[in-house]
C-alpha cells in the first residue's frame, strides 16, 4: 500500500491521532504514517498549531463553520458548498454508520412496549444565546406534560446521565419522544442529536437544518418547520402520545427516504475525495506568500495547547 504521511492538530481535548474516523478509514487503504513533518495535515478549529505547517492542509469541523480558504487547501464540513475542494461531511456521519437507523428488522411491538415514558430532553450547554430556541420549547411542552430533563442543565429528574452517546441512547429508549434541537438553524448543520434519538427509536422532535428533508424522511419524526406554529406542533405531540395507532404509524416510517441511507454516510465518497487530495499536484495555500516562520511561532506560542515551552 502507498505510504501517506499525515498529522492531526487543533482537535478537541482527548482526540486520538491513531484512533479516529479518518485514521481508521485511511489505514484500510493506505500505509498511514503519523509524523511531525507531514505531507498532509488534518486540522480542526480548537487551536492555531496548524499555522506552523505549510504542507497540504485539510480543515475538518463538527461545528457549523465554513472553511477559510486562506488557511486550508481542502475541507470537510457540514456546509453545502459547491466547491471541489470541499466535501460535505455532517457530524452524524462521523458519529456512526447508517445501519443502526435501518428499520427493516425492527420488532415494532417490542419497541412500543418499551415506551413507558413521555418525552426526554438532554442538554448541558447553558448558553442562552445558543440554546434559547430549545429552552423555550422545552418549557412550553413541559408546561403541558412533564418532559424529563436528565442533562446537567435544566435537570428535573434528580440525576444526570453519564457523558457519552451510549449512555444517552440507553436513557432515551424508554421514551416516546425526544427534543432534538440543534444550537442553530443553518443549512447543513445536523449533529448527533437526531441520530441518537433515531437510534433509540424515539420520535425525534427536531429543529435545525432547514434542508433536513433531503437526507432523512420527515414523516418519521416531527420537524418543527413543518408545523404552522409551535402550539400546533405541541398539539400533535400530545395527540400521538394519546393515540397508540397514530404513534405506531409514525414509528413504522423509515428514517431514510426509501429506507436507503443517504450518500453522506458513504465511505467510498470520502475515500474518493482523499485520493484526489493525495494525488493532485497543488501549491499549498501556506506556500503562497503566507506568514513567515517567526510569525508562525509567535502565533502558536500564544496557544495554551502547544506542548512545547517557549520560556
Amino acid at each position: 500500500m502507498r505510504t501517506i504521511r499525515i498529522d492531526f492538530c487543533d482537535f478537541y481535548v482527548g482526540f486520538n491521532k491513531t484512533n479516529n474516523f479518518f485514521h481508521n478509514l485511511l489505514k484500510q487503504h493506505y500505509n498511514v504514517e503519523i509524523c511531525d513533518k507531514p505531507d498532509f495535515l488534518i486540522y480542526s478549529q480548537d487551536g492555531e498549531n496548524h499555522k506552523l505547517h505549510n504542507c497540504v492542509k485539510i480543515y475538518f469541523t463538527v461545528e457549523n463553520y465554513s472553511p477559510d480558504w486562506k488557511q486550508c487547501d481542502y475541507a470537510f464540513t457540514c456546509r453545502y458548498l459547491d466547491d471541489p475542494r470541499h466535501l460535505r461531511f455532517p457530524l452524524y456521519a462521523w458519529y456512526g454508520g447508517p445501519h443502526p437507523l435501518l428499520k427493516h428488522k425492527d420488532n415494532l411491538d417490542g419497541i412500543m412496549a418499551e415506551k413507558s415514558k413521555f418525552c426526554s430532553f438532554v442538554v448541558s450547554n447553558k448558553s442562552l444565546k445558543k440554546t434559547q430556541k430549545r429552552i423555550e420549547f422545552f418549557k412550553a411542552l413541559n408546561s403541558r406534560k412533564q418532559v424529563d430533563s436528565a442533562g446537567s442543565f435544566l435537570n428535573n429528574v434528580g440525576y444526570s446521565i453519564p457523558h457519552g452517546s451510549g449512555e444517552k441512547v440507553r436513557f432515551l429508549r424508554s421514551y416516546k419522544f425526544n427534543i432534538a434541537f440543534e444550537n442553530a438553524s443553518i443549512p447543513g448543520y445536523t449533529t448527533e442529536k437526531l441520530y441518537e434519538a433515531m437510534q433509540a427509536r424515539c420520535i425525534p422532535i427536531y429543529w435545525g437544518n432547514p434542508r433536513i428533508g433531503e437526507e432523512f424522511n420527515t414523516k418519521s419524526f416531527l420537524n418543527y418547520p413543518d408545523f404552522p406554529s409551535e402550539e400546533a406542533l405541541i398539539e400533535r405531540i400530545l395527540e400521538l402520545d394519546q393515540d397508540p395507532a397514530k404513534y405506531r404509524a409514525v414509528m413504522a416510517e423509515p428514517y431514510f427516504l426509501g429506507n436507503t441511507p443517504n450518500p453522506f454516510f458513504s465511505h467510498e465518497r470520502i475515500l474518493k475525495q482523499f485520493e484526489i487530495i493525495f494525488t493532485k499536484k497543488i501549491t499549498p495555500v501556506d506556500r503562497k506568500g503566507g506568514l513567515w516562520n517567526g510569525a508562525r511561532w509567535a502565533i502558536v506560542k500564544r496557544s495554551k495547547d502547544y506542548p512545547i515551552s517557549f520560556d
